[in-house]
């Protein structure tokens, strides 16, 4: 039944969208170099490798100098790319994954695979499901590209802190990936992105509080 709202929503989004994929891809190329989607392999579903698709928010081969962001103070970033990150309208190709089979709209966030390889057994649990476009730990955790930049090494912060504590919230949504979740989600995610300023985290930080994980890895319905 996800995989049924999963189409229905990623399709009747990118029609509705599609004036938005206009105007974001004009401003792209008028205000820097380069294509208008960035596109990079991630690991997906049964630790498979799928080509993910983002608006390009990086001046062109960004990436080679890094795989994280860190806020504002990324030099790397384009000025679209500060404002299309701050309101996740990067994220909006990602449609197309969900349309493919590729992705969810709600699932644990699907990382490289650099990362990848540091799960342990438990962590490698996630890779059983979809990937997702948002899920707790993308609520939680949407403001990391500013907590890495307060950090003296961004890259071992986010491998030894964050990325244990976001495979915590991806499993606990896993453990019961349910319909009520999926729309708790959706809805979880709505609130915070457009009235952000005004809300704390104490629903999704309870979330992983309270999170009793059995060991094993529970299948996608």
């Amino acid at each position: 039944m996800i995989r049924f709202f999963d189409i229905l929503f990623s399709f009747l989004g990118l029609i509705i969208l599609m004036p938005i994929f206009i105007i974001v891809s004009l401003f792209i190329i008028c205000t820097s170099c380069g294509g208008v989607f960035y596109i990079q392999k991630r690991v997906g579903r049964y630790n498979k490798d799928f080509t993910l698709f983002k608006f390009r928010t990086m001046h062109t081969n960004a990436d080679k100098k890094g795989l994280l962001t860190v806020g504002e103070k990324d030099v790397r970033v384009t000025k679209t790319g500060y404002f299309l990150r701050k309101y996740k309208f990067d994220e909006l190709p990602q449609l197309f994954n969900v349309l493919k089979g590729e992705m969810s709209l709600v699932g644990p966030r699907p990382e490289v695979r650099k990362y990848v390889d540091l799960y342990n057994n438990e962590q490698k649990c996630v890779l059983e499901v979809r990937p997702g476009i948002t899920d707790y730990a993308s609520i939680e955790y949407r403001n990391e590209n500013n907590i890495l930049a307060q950090s003296c090494d961004p890259e071992k912060q986010y491998i030894e802190e964050i990325m244990p504590q976001k495979l915590r919230l991806n499993l606990q949504y896993i453990k019961n990936p349910s319909l009520r979740e999926y729309f708790k989600v959706l809805f979880l995610t709505g609130r915070f992105l457009f009235v952000k300023e005004h809300t704390d985290t104490s629903t999704v930080l309870s979330i992983g509080d309270q999170m009793d994980f059995s060991g094993q890895c529970p299948k996608e319905k």
